[in-house]
């Protein structure tokens, strides 16, 4: 099992504007995604739903390594 990360702009930006989120659901979406994209920077989209977002996906965006999580947002 990989071991996740997070950037300091995750920690510091986008769990300050998106108080809600959880790490354990960024990571799940990550493991066990519904849909994967490349981007054209070097980093990963994943899509997964999360029941405790009513039922929305959640986009989660990875550094190459597809183990250090850098974005996170409801689609």
């Amino acid at each position: 099992m990989p071991e996740y990360r997070f950037t300091d702009y995750f920690e510091r930006e986008v769990l300050r504007k998106r108080p809600y989120l959880r790490r354990e659901w960024c990571i799940a979406v990550v493991e066990s995604p519904d849909r994967i994209e490349r981007q054209e920077d070097n980093r990963y989209r994943f899509w997964g739903m999360v029941p405790d977002l009513e039922g929305r996906y959640l986009r989660v965006v990875t550094l190459d390594d597809r183990c250090t999580i850098h974005n996170a947002f409801p689609d």
